[in-house]
């Protein structure tokens, strides 16, 4: 009987991850693959097999890769920036609202930075060690375009009347359309900056690849922190 192959998205789509993680796990040969023409096919037996011989490790690495592809979804390259540069927390909002608009996430920027705004003076929404996570006080998907998260990075820092009486070096604007949306990233970015070493690196990096990484690949020795993280 002639084996039957995938193709890499159609991998990805019963493994509930990206095409990147099926092709992480084709070069770590997890399951059998072959190249037809000029694409990559995976054998239907061999991963069948994989996952029906998941030991308890592999079962918790594939929910770790699934949440963050999940995390994925909102925070794509395009929304990262970096050496964002505002003389105060009003002018920091601007500034991202502004790209949101540009990205085509929003339709309004003086809308965005008005709702916002209205959420910051309720109470601030930096939260110490240099971070700040802003958002709209209610959900608005009929405004919001795609469901998206900005990260901005401030060199110099910005006065955001923290918790901690320290500036604002990183910025993750939250633009969700429901709960569910809202409350995963708030968890998963959560545990992501309450690791030191993931934040040096927020702080360190040279390139938008670098803290697209940082967000997104998590080394070996942080995964416990986020296999709490649920979708």
């Amino acid at each position: 009987m002639a084996k039957k192959y995938v193709s890499k998205a159609e991998a990805a789509k019963k493994l509930k991850v990206s095409e990147r993680v099926i092709q992480e796990m084709i070069n770590e040969i997890t399951f059998e693959s072959k190249i037809v023409g000029k694409t990559i096919k995976i054998d239907v037996d061999s991963l069948n097999e994989w996952l029906d011989n998941l030991s308890e490790t592999d079962e918790k690495m594939l929910a770790l890769k699934r949440v963050i592809c999940h995390f994925e979804e909102y925070m794509r390259e395009d929304s990262i920036f970096l050496d964002l540069v505002a003389d105060n927390k009003y002018e920091a909002i601007r500034i991202l609202s502004e790209k949101a608009k540009e990205l085509r996430l929003v339709r309004d920027a003086r809308w965005l930075y008005e709702v916002v705004v209205a959420r910051e003076e309720l109470i601030s929404t930096a939260i110490g060690n240099g971070v700040a996570l802003l958002h709209p006080r209610h959900l608005h998907p009929s405004r919001i375009r795609v469901p998206s998260i900005l990260f901005g990075r401030s060199v110099e820092g910005v006065d955001f009347d923290a918790p901690d009486n320290k500036p604002v070096r990183i910025f993750f604007m939250l633009l969700l359309h429901n709960d569910k949306q809202h409350l995963f990233s708030l968890s998963y970015i959560s545990k992501l900056i309450m690791n030191p070493d993931i934040l040096s690196r927020f702080e360190s990096a040279t390139t938008i690849d670098e803290i697209h990484q940082a967000l997104t690949v998590i080394p070996q020795q942080n995964q416990q922190n986020v296999k709490k993280v649920t979708e």
